[in-house]
């Protein structure tokens, strides 16, 4: 099927969970008008199952995409292959532990705007991970963002959540400006809109040989997704926001936009600017692979260092996110490798990096909230004794802290081996040093918040910190993803990557 042709039957699958996500939208809004007070604590769990369960829609059979190559639905708008159901996937499930862990934090858990607001940002994520169109990009770009902005500004009588939303309004306004000039300059140099024809375009005789407006379209729209998946220099937005907003909002943040930003990174600069493009006598993946890599280095090494000096436990998290976004930057670089089938291995370990800080990133914020709800401290230190107070709890954090490092028999682990490895495959052994070397510094200021739960005092040890039923289920869930993804489950899931790797290429 080309671009041009429809049929709605076969397009149907490729948007399945965006429909899905329409209607659960329609319903969350009946439901918070019709439902009396008493009993809107059931719109949380509502939006949390309907996410989950949509979930599976990209992993039903018949809903595959097809074998025969037709990956462009919808007027070449969207493209259903295996990468854009592993990214839905884990937005879906990232959105769903959100709502779980929204139900009882103050001013939000009964409040249906709320996961209203959730599911809509959702919806967005997943039609990013599968645009294949600068027109869908952006609408799904924005679609995604704005209601981060309000999202951010949730608790309007808190005035650090007030300033987190407008910080995260203004820098994200104006990176989508530079990002929507790089892209009209593409449009201007092919007068195409789709990602494919634009790459067709370029290296045909019809384009004038001159690579600088090209590279100078490509920086303005790196500086876009650098905004989004908070790698420095374009981080200045993140410890502020992760501070400020709602903790469920951060979580959801740090993870859902990141995740469907990845999708669309790897996914547009792969058409676009595939590694053998050459425009006169400038070969395009040189460059490429040079800004990615200084890219990884400064977010790497920004991220760690900074989060050194960190004494809330939100900013400390914040600046890890910079650094996981240098970690994946550096499978993002090695993508441009010399063969397909290390081309092939960079995707997959990005996607596996994806899925797992996903999962990790989930399990450690959740417990910041009950931490937070309980003693209204975000500060590190006031986390001394957490073991004492809650062996469980320390126990969770623990496990997430132990992934983002790296450390077995946690999911991180192998994370990073496959990102690391995929730079070796890649000729690029000296940017995979400089990721051991950071993840190194970054064990020691995990390994500071473990120890003052597990060592440090407090006159608070006796004070249990209480757990719904649904905190249960979500710390529970999400652990045993991450111990499962760091031992037997890592193959298969990477195996998986590797499947919507090669769907990529195809």
């Amino acid at each position: 099927m080309n671009a041009t042709e429809f049929n709605f039957l076969a397009s149907l699958p490729s948007i399945a969970p965006e429909v899905g996500l329409t209607i659960m939208a329609m319903v969350v809004l009946f439901l918070d008008l019709y439902l009396p007070e008493s009993q809107r604590r059931n719109i949380a769990y509502v939006a949390g199952a309907g996410l989950a369960l949509l979930a599976i829609t990209p992993l039903i059979p018949g809903w595959a995409p097809p074998a025969d190559g037709n990956l462009l639905f919808w007027g070449g708008m969207v493209r259903h292959d295996v990468l854009s159901q592993i990214f839905k996937v884990m937005i879906l499930l990232a959105g769903a532990i959100t709502c779980f862990m929204s139900i009882d934090v103050k001013d939000i858990g009964r409040k249906g705007e709320f996961y209203l607001i959730i599911i809509i940002s959702t919806l967005g994520a997943c039609l990013l991970s599968a645009a294949s169109d600068l027109i869908m990009v952006f609408l799904a770009l924005e679609t995604m963002t704005i209601p981060l902005y309000i999202l951010a500004t949730f608790k309007r009588d808190d005035s650090k959540s007030a300033e987190s939303g407008m910080k995260y309004f203004l820098f994200g306004s104006f990176a989508s400006a530079i990002m929507l000039f790089g892209l009209s300059l593409l449009y201007g140099f092919t007068g195409q809109t789709n990602l494919y024809l634009i790459a067709e375009y370029i290296t045909s005789s019809q384009f004038i040989p001159n690579a600088i407006p090209v590279l100078g379209a490509m920086v303005l729209i790196v500086v876009g997704f650098g905004f989004k998946i908070s790698a420095a220099p374009f981080h200045f937005w993140t410890p502020d926001v992760y501070e400020g907003a709602p903790t469920p909002v951060t979580a959801f943040v740090s993870v859902a936009s990141k995740a469907a930003s990845f999708a669309l990174l790897v996914r547009f600069f792969i058409a676009v600017f595939p590694s053998a493009l050459v425009i006169g006598d400038q070969h395009l993946q040189d460059f490429w692979v040079q800004l990615m890599a200084v890219l990884a280095v400064v977010s790497m090494v920004v991220g760690n260092v900074v989060a050194l000096s960190q004494r809330n436990i939100k900013r400390l998290l914040a600046y890890s996110s910079i650094a996981q976004a240098g970690y994946t930057l550096i499978g993002v670089a090695a993508i441009q490798a010399q063969t397909l089938e290390g081309q092939t291995q960079a995707v997959a370990s990005v996607g596996f990096y994806m899925f797992m800080y996903t999962f990790t990133n989930l399990l450690a914020f959740a417990v910041i909230i009950l931490f937070t709800e309980a003693t209204g401290s975000e500060t590190i230190k006031d986390l001394a004794g957490l073991n004492r107070r809650s062996p469980w709890l320390a126990l969770m954090l623990t496990i997430a802290l132990l992934s983002l490092a790296g450390i077995p028999p946690a999911a991180g682990f192998f994370g990073k081996f496959f990102l690391f490895n995929a730079a070796v495959q890649a000729n690029l052994t000296w940017l995979a040093i400089v990721g051991v070397l950071n993840s190194i510094v970054a064990l020691y200021y995990y390994l500071v918040v473990i120890k003052v739960m597990y060592v440090d005092r407090s006159p608070d040890e006796d004070k249990p910190i209480p757990m719904s039923i649904s905190y249960v289920w979500v710390l529970g869930v999400t652990a045993l993803v991450v111990i499962v993804l760091g031992t037997v489950g890592a193959q298969p899931i990477f195996d998986w990557a590797m499947r919507s790797a090669g769907s990529l290429f195809s």
